[in-house]
């Protein structure tokens, strides 16, 4: 639980131009990970004590923040982020907060998972942003309301313990807690403002659920599927082929480079568990001009099998759903999706079902995380 990147005290105020050109962040160690909170996996504000200026829910914005310098309303500036009122202590003899004093919202997570790292930004928040960050969580079946979370008998781990931020920034945090979340606590002492919560990590999914279902996707970033690699991350993340949904435009799939040589670019993928692969789906919405001409599927025993071709190159159509049932199942928990030259696909579905072997460390892994 120690600050990856720590910055502290204010920003400049805001002169004019861009407003991120002094914009303090560094590189983290855990990005390439799924963002939890990710709103496309159904994450969500659903409560706070106070959204005075600015509401909760612009914490889960998928896009960087926003600042217009000229935007105000009838309660003061507009900020896209979450901003609260200032507090004020009791009286006049004591008119400062208390050091207890803080503000909280509540964030159901996406994905239920592990948490690596966090990253609490305050972009754009130069001289109203918390003086110190923390974050807890916890892990409750079902749909649990905020009275549900905020019970007197419920027990929250800290994942990040309150720490001095700075404005303008992008504060991140490592995260070692082995175990398995499904809602987050924000806490900001004492009030201020956050722009974006993001919350990086690995899927670790219900197996009750997944079995109750049968024939899923196990690729799906919900079911616990990630990337392994990719040749290239040019224009668009690989992981957005395995989001929830059809992509809506072309930077929600994943697109190449424009390649000069003889090669092809590719994805591997790590299915959620051992599985029976039985039906594919390789979408190309969105991609009109730049869509991977051709695909191939190969797919393999991590634990040392050899990669086999379950679909040899085959054509693909701009803007289109592609579907293929396989002639027989396809038992692995590695698949690479190889595509001629470059361009790009939009989405890759895997429907099949666990192993017997599959099912039983699915299993095991809950316990083991405290699900």
């Amino acid at each position: 639980m120690t600050a990856t990147a720590h910055f502290t005290g204010d920003a400049n105020p805001y002169g004019g131009g861009d407003p991120y050109a002094d914009y303090r962040t560094a590189d983290f160690p855990f990005t390439h990970l799924v963002d939890l909170a990710d709103r496309r996996l159904g994450a969500g504000v659903i409560a706070a004590n106070d959204e005075f200026f600015a509401e909760r829910e612009n914490l889960l914005k998928p896009e960087p923040a926003h600042f217009d310098p000229e935007r105000f309303g009838h309660k003061g500036k507009i900020m896209d982020g979450w901003e609260t009122r200032r507090r004020r202590g009791v009286s006049a003899v004591q008119p400062h907060p208390v050091d207890e004093d803080h503000d909280w919202a509540l964030v159901r997570l996406g994905a239920p998972g592990v948490v690596r790292g966090i990253v609490v930004d305050t972009a754009h928040f130069r001289g109203n942003y918390p003086q110190a960050v923390s974050v807890e969580g916890v892990s409750l079946p079902g749909a649990p309301s905020p009275d549900d979370l905020l019970a007197p008998g419920v027990t929250w781990t800290t994942l990040v313990p309150r720490t001095a931020v700075g404005g303008h920034a992008a504060n991140g945090f490592t995260v070692d807690a082995a175990q398995r979340f499904t809602h987050l606590r924000v806490n900001q002492h004492p009030d201020g403002g956050i722009a974006r919560l993001r919350v990086y990590g690995e899927v670790a999914p219900d197996p009750v659920w997944l079995t109750a279902l049968g024939t899923f996707d196990l690729v799906a970033l919900e079911n616990g599927g990630r990337i392994e690699d990719a040749s290239d991350r040019f224009y668009s993340p690989a992981t957005n082929t395995i989001q929830p949904g059809r992509s809506r435009k072309m930077d929600d799939g994943w697109e190449t480079r424009r390649r000069r040589d003889k090669g092809n670019d590719w994805i591997q993928y790590h299915l959620v568990e051992e599985a029976k692969i039985r039906a594919v789906e390789i979408d190309t919405a969105c991609l009109k001009g730049n869509s991977a001409g051709w695909a191939s599927l190969s797919a393999r025993d991590a634990e040392g099998g050899d990669w086999v071709e379950v679909l040899p190159r085959t054509r693909l159509q701009p803007d289109t759903n592609h579907r293929f049932v396989l002639p027989d199942a396809v038992r692995a928990d590695e698949v690479r999706i190889d595509i001629f030259p470059d361009g790009g696909i939009s989405r890759l579905r895997l429907f099949g079902s666990l192993t017997r072997q599959g099912a039983a460390r699915l299993a095991a892994r809950h316990l083991e995380l405290g699900g």
